[in-house]
């Protein structure tokens, strides 16, 4: 089996591909199958997170780019920013991942958050599509700015 042992930072022709879900990204020990159908395992450092365009490395220099597989979510569209910022309030409140973008979030499909949104007045749709969440305030990512910030 191949032994996926490390993520790096640096980009790399890679060698193939791996597609994973949201919660197989952030698992460091999991039991996989590359997308050529060869059977690896993840054996990353505790606490590393994977994101789509991710490149990890095997014990013997294989180069693994992985994919965000589609998953079911939950999709809200919403022009209201206040509306909208209530949403996000709700569901942050209760620790849901969302992936935020203009006027839309994602989240993993749950019946009843989409009940409580809809309760506040907005229309839950549901989607096939990789989800990416916010990296969170202490995980120094800004995920979804698109820049980076520097001191001056």
């Amino acid at each position: 089996m191949i032994r996926l042992i490390r993520k790096t930072d640096h980009p790399l022709d890679t060698d193939t591909t791996l597609t994973l879900t949201y919660d197989q990204r952030v698992r460091s020990r999991l039991r996989v199958v590359l997308d050529d159908g060869r059977e690896a395992g993840l054996f990353l450092e505790r606490g590393t997170s994977i994101r789509d365009g991710d490149c990890l490395v095997s014990e013997d220099g294989l180069a693994v780019r992985v994919r965000a597989g589609d998953e079911t979510l939950s999709s809200v569209r919403c022009d209201d920013p206040l509306l909208f910022a209530r949403a996000c309030y709700h569901l942050g409140n209760r620790h849901v991942a969302l992936q935020i973008g203009p006027g839309i979030l994602h989240y993993p499909h749950d019946h009843v958050l989409d009940a409580m949104l809809h309760g506040l007045g907005l229309t839950v749709g549901l989607e096939q599509a990789p989800f990416e969440p916010e990296a969170g305030a202490y995980e120094g990512g800004h995920q979804g700015h698109g820049h980076q910030h520097h001191d001056h």
